[in-house]
This record gives structure tokens, C-alpha cells and sequence, in this order.
């Protein structure tokens, strides 16, 4: 299950698009790495490049929302967090398996890919929305 970046994920700012697109290109890379007889290393280190472009995509959304004085800003940084937390618990589950599992797989579905989609167009679109004002 691919993640397209289509109208539905669509924010309306040039930035944050660009980004979104290349988070989900991650995320595709990742789903792919979890691929049944892909080694265990090879998930491992597609979440890490998953992480360090997820990193800096945070700062440069969260720099945004404070230029802008986006009032939801904590609460949006705390949905951040949230997400943080959700791909280390998937690192430390896989690191105890031997490479990418079923459970491993349904995690990723739940916590990287339904998570990403909800939030570009729950509340990404409203920090959109609010800097177009």
C-alpha cells in the first residue's frame, strides 16, 4: 500500500508540498524495504532516511508556523512529537525481529502511513490556510 501524493494531500503551499512529496517517496521506500524476503538492514536503514528527512521537514514547518505566529503551533508540534515517538517504537520493534514482519508491516500502515495522510490533510492544511491569510 503506496502512499500517492495526489489533490487529496494537496496544502496549497508550494513548501510544504515539496516536502510532503518527498516524505511520501520515503515512505514508499520504506513500505517497499518491508517487503516479505527484504533483509532486516535494509528496513532499518530506510526508516533512518525516513527519519532524517522527517526531522527537517518538521523544523522547517514548525519555522514556519512560529514566522507566521500560528496560534495551534504547540499543539501542532506536539502532533509532531507524537509521530516521533510512533517511528522510534517501530525502530525498537524492528531491531528485536529478524527483519520485517507482518505486525512490523500493519505498525507501519497505522502509524506512518494513515498518520502522514491524516495529518497533511487535518492539519497541515490549516497552517496552509492560515499562512495564505
Amino acid at each position: 500500500m503506496s502512499i500517492e501524493f495526489d489533490k487529496s494531500l494537496e496544502t496549497g503551499n508550494e513548501l510544504i508540498d515539496s516536502q510532503h512529496k518527498e516524505l511520501i517517496a520515503r515512505v514508499n521506500k520504506l513500505l517497499d524495504a518491508c517487503q516479505v524476503g527484504k533483509e532486516k538492514n535494509v528496513a532499518v536503514q530506510t526508516l533512518d532516511f525516513l527519519m532524517d528527512y522527517t526531522d527537517f521537514h518538521f523544523a522547517d514547518e514548525e519555522k514556519l508556523q512560529e514566522e507566521h505566529s500560528y496560534p495551534q503551533l504547540d499543539a501542532h508540534k506536539k502532533e509532531h512529537a507524537k509521530f516521533v515517538k510512533a517511528v522510534d517504537e517501530l525502530r525498537e520493534m524492528l531491531e528485536e525481529e529478524e527483519g520485517p514482519t507482518q505486525a512490523f508491516v500493519e505498525a507501519v500502515k497505522m502509524n506512518v502511513v494513515n498518520w502522514l495522510i491524516n495529518h497533511i490533510q487535518v492539519w497541515d492544511k490549516k497552517v496552509a490556510e492560515y499562512v495564505r491569510q
